[in-house]
C-alpha cells in the first residue's frame, strides 16, 4: 500500500526469510520497529536447528530450520526475501518449488468445498499472513480500505514478490529459478546493518506499483535506495558493497602508520577513523571533488604531498581501480 491504512495496519500482510544472517536482520528489526510488518507473519528459515532456535528467541519471530516441515511456509509468504548464498540459489529453487507442489497437493486433497465452508482466520493470524499458494498470494500488502469499506484492489497482486540481495545473481536467472514470481533484485551494502547503507535496486518485469513501494520502504528503512538499470548493479556492487572492506582495509593501513611513528594503538585507530568521518563530512557538505580536496591540504614540499608521492610510487591509486574492476567483473560471472 502507498500509504498506512491506521496506526495498526501493516504494510506487509506476510514476509518469509531464506537466510537470516546480519543483513537480513538488519532489513527485518526496522520493518518491525516501524510495524511494517507483524512479528507473527514473520516466517524465517536457517540452516541448521541450534540457529533456529537462537535466533527465533533473538528476534521473536518464528524461524525453521531447512530440513523442517515448518520451513516450507516461509515460500508461502507474500513476500520472500532471499538472502542466502549464491552458491544456495538452486536449493532455495527447489524448496520454493516443493512448497508449492505441497500446498497445491494439500488443496487438492482437501477439496473446493472444504475451503468455501472454512471460517476465515482472524486478522493478523499466521493464516491470514501467509496465503495458501504461491500461485494464490492476492494480499502481499495490506490493502487500505475507503469509508464505504471497499478494499483498494491497486494494492492486491496475483504473483508473489521475491526480493533477492544474492550478489551477481541477475533477474533473468532468477525468474527461470522461480517461475511465477515477480523478482527485484537488491544490492546492499554493510553499512545497512547501522541504518547508513546504500542499497541499488534493479526491477523484475510486471511488479505493481504496490510491491515497488514496499521494496523501497523495506531498503529505504535502513539508508539511501538507488533505482539502476541491472547493468550497473554490478559496478555499485564493487564500490558500495565491496567499497567498505576495501576502505577497511586503508584505515587499518592508516592506523598501522600511526604505530610505525610511535603512536598507540587505540589511539591510531581513533584517529584513522575520525578523519575518515570528517573528511567524508567535509566533502559531502562543501561539494569538493576529492582531487580539490587533496590540493587543499597539500602543500609545496609539505608533508602531505610527500606522502601521496609515496602512494603513486606504490601504485595504491591504480590497485583501488582495478580492485573495483575486479569486483564488478566477479559480479558479473557470478550471475
Amino acid at each position: 500500500m502507498t500509504e498506512h491504512a491506521g496506526a495498526s495496519e501493516p504494510l506487509l500482510s506476510g514476509l518469509g526469510i531464506i537466510g537470516l544472517g546480519q543483513m537480513a536482520q538488519a532489513l527485518l528489526l526496522p520493518l518491525l520497529e516501524q510495524g511494517d510488518v507483524r512479528s507473527a507473519a514473520v516466517r524465517a528459515v536457517v540452516a541448521s536447528p541450534a540457529s533456529a532456535e537462537r535466533l527465533q528467541q533473538q528476534l521473536q519471530v518464528a524461524v525453521s530450520a531447512a530440513a523442517d516441515g515448518q520451513a516450507a511456509a516461509a515460500w508461502q509468504a507474500p513476500v520472500v526475501l532471499l538472502a542466502v548464498k549464491p552458491q544456495q540459489l538452486a536449493a532455495a529453487a527447489t524448496a520454493a518449488a516443493d512448497a508449492a507442489a505441497a500446498v497445491r497437493a494439500a488443496h487438492s486433497r482437501s477439496g473446493a468445498s472444504a475451503a468455501a465452508s472454512a471460517t476465515p482466520p482472524a486478522s493478523g493470524s499466521a493464516a491470514s499472513a501467509f496465503p495458501a499458494a504461491p500461485s494464490e498470494h492476492g494480499d502481499a500488502f495490506a490493502a487500505s480500505s475507503s469509508e464505504d469499506g471497499s478494499t483498494s484492489q491497486g494494492h492486491r497482486d496475483e504473483c508473489p514478490l521475491l526480493i533477492s540481495v544474492l550478489a551477481g545473481v541477475s533477474l533473468a536467472r532468477l525468474q527461470a529459478s522461480f517461475p511465477g514470481w515477480r523478482v527485484v533484485r537488491a544490492v546492499p551494502n554493510t553499512p545497512c546493518l547501522v541504518r547508513a547503507g546504500i542499497t541499488g535496486l534493479a526491477w523484475g518485469e510486471q511488479l505493481s506499483d504496490g510491491q515497488r513501494h514496499c521494496v523501497r520502504q523495506l531498503f529505504g528503512r535502513v539508508g539511501q535506495v538507488l533505482e539502476l538499470p541491472e547493468p550497473q548493479l554490478d559496478g555499485l556492487l564493487a564500490v558500495a558493497s565491496s567499497g567498505p572492506a576495501l576502505m577497511a582495509v586503508v584505515i587499518e593501513a592508516l592506523a598501522d602508520g600511526g604505530v610505525a611513528a610511535g603512536l598507540p594503538r587505540a589511539l591510531a585507530q581513533e584517529l584513522a577513523l575520525a578523519m575518515t568521518g570528517g573528511t567524508v563530512a567535509l566533502l559531502q557538505q562543501k561539494g569538493l571533488h576529492p582531487g580539490q580536496l587533496k590540493d587543499m591540504v597539500s602543500s609545496p614540499a609539505g608533508t602531505t604531498i610527500t606522502a601521496l608521492r609515496q602512494l603513486e610510487r606504490g601504485s595504491v591509486r591504480s590497485a583501488l581501480i582495478e580492485a573495483v574492476l575486479a569486483a564488478a567483473e566477479r559480479s558479473r560471472a557470478l550471475g
